[in-house]
């Protein structure tokens, strides 16, 4: 006998709470096996395949392409042990449970809770999720009664209390709350009800089991709308001039441009920062690199150079390659250097990571920062390359500018901004000459270290910068 089982938007991590659908990757009726990427979604991280932890059948599809869904909301459901279409049956591979991953290579993890209260249902449903919840045997028949009411997005089962009036509660509780999302017949629904400004929690859905229709969040807009024209004016008086709008386009704040704004608020508001700033002769590491990339090898990046010149900086000054933990007042040293690098797309900025950067070369560091930007550019960056990062390289001399007083990417510590690099009149060996000149900025997180540490790291780069050879101290 097939048992229908219900597969819900999985925790995408980072505190993600929403996902927009992309692209479907399977059909009503299609056979899925076991963590078979089944729907592509678009996240304020990254683009990503979420596979299914069942195998069977798929027997509903939840959202339409380009439609947003919050973590938790149900996806799709899939039959395990359903005969397919061709006649087969679909074999679960002992697998009802779920494999336990919610992206490849990656392990379950729990969703973030969603509160929400529960509306009184004339009728108990037979199976949700694909678990009984039928009422227990031998229940008595008068008085308070305990009812199973649903699941929340974990499988938790929330149990309520129904009185001779058919008042539900939770027992012991005047209401009840449980976990998951309000219950909505589709994502246009909960569309409908965001752009404006309606909160589905208020309303009692008419459908079954209290699931909201569109014509409930219709008629909600329609009452508030005659509400608002019923209402009394007050006279304006002339010392209050009305209050106007001002004109313009309204772009959405969200998706990646929404995370690089929550980040960065948030980097404003917990991080006492301060920057420093030097001017650096860039010649000598131009010329450096002219001369590796003339020897027929792999051509060498300049901002692999200029990693390879922070991870040795960061091990001379390791108190700006930390973190600090408020909740316990420590400062976290950390061992591996997992450098970042700010990378603009036509999604907006996003900071791709290179793992254990101090432990790759000049050339190794290069064919990194190809990959990583290539898959930025594509929109294939995978979540794991973007989180992580304990260090933040910004070239923004990329853009023609001459410096900047970046913000520090929470929870890291420090920042290095890059300027362009362009002739300059400067003083060397004694005498004027056109040089090849840089500005160098280092903001940096006032708590885990001071100035002197600052401007210690900020000068032992600029050295590499002006004479190379001071590296081969670290190499």
């Amino acid at each position: 006998m097939a048992q229908v089982l219900e597969f819900r938007l999985p925790d995408l991590g980072e505190g993600l709470t929403e996902a927009e659908i992309v692209r479907w990757l399977v059909e009503v009726g299609d056979v899925v096996a076991v963590d078979q990427p089944v729907v592509e979604v678009e996240t304020a991280k990254a683009m990503v395949d979420v596979p299914c932890p069942y195998a069977g059948v798929v027997t509903a599809r939840f959202g339409e392409e380009g439609s947003e869904l919050p973590v938790g909301a149900p996806l799709i459901t899939v039959a395990v042990g359903a005969a397919a279409p061709d006649g087969s049956t679909a074999d679960s591979g002992g697998s009802a449970g779920g494999s336990g991953n919610v992206l490849v290579g990656y392990g379950t993890s729990e969703a973030p809770a969603r509160r929400r209260r529960v509306r009184p249902a004339p009728a108990v449903p037979a199976a949700a999720n694909g678990r009984s919840i039928a009422s227990p045997p031998g229940a008595p028949d008068d008085g308070p009664r305990a009812q199973t009411v649903g699941q929340d997005a974990s499988g938790a089962v929330a149990t309520a209390r129904v009185d001779e009036s058919g008042a539900t509660g939770r027992a012991g509780a005047p209401e009840a709350v449980v976990d998951g999302p309000v219950p909505v017949i589709s994502p246009l629904v909960r569309r409908l009800a965001r752009e404006n400004g309606l909160d589905l929690k208020e309303l009692t859905g008419s459908g079954p089991d209290g699931l909201i229709l569109r014509a409930d969040v219709e008629y909600a807009l329609r009452a508030a709308a005659a509400q608002t024209r019923t209402a009394p004016v007050p006279a304006a008086t002339p010392a209050t001039a009305p209050a106007t709008t001002p004109k313009g386009t309204r772009v959405p704040l969200k998706g990646v441009r929404g995370a690089v704004a929550d980040k960065l608020s948030r980097s404003r508001t917990e991080i006492p920062d301060a920057t420093c700033w030097v001017d650096a002769d860039a010649t000598e590491l131009m010329r450096a690199r002219a001369a590796m990339n003339a020897t027929g090898a792999p051509k060498i990046s300049l901002l692999a150079l200029l990693a390879r010149i922070c991870t040795a900086a960061l091990a001379r000054f390791p108190e700006l390659n930390s973190t600090v933990d408020m909740a316990a007042r420590e400062i976290v040293r950390l061992d591996a250097v997992h450098l970042g690098f700010a990378a603009q797309t036509e999604r907006g900025l996003v900071v791709p990571v290179v793992k254990d950067a101090h432990t790759r070369d000049a050339e190794a560091l290069s064919a990194e920062f190809a990959r990583l930007t290539e898959a930025a550019r594509t929109g294939t960056l995978t979540p794991a390359e973007l989180t992580g990062g304990t260090f933040t390289l910004n070239n923004y001399g990329v853009f023609g500018v001459d410096g900047s007083t970046p913000i520090i990417n929470h929870p890291e510590a420090a920042m290095l901004g890059v300027g362009r690099i362009v002739p300059k009149p400067w003083v060397h060996e004694g005498e004027l000459a056109v040089r090849q000149v840089v500005q160098l900025s280092l903001t940096f997180d006032h708590r885990v270290c001071d100035g002197g540490t600052a401007g210690g790291f900020l000068r032992y780069v600029a050295d590499c910068v002006e004479q190379p050879a001071v590296l081969l101290r670290t190499l």
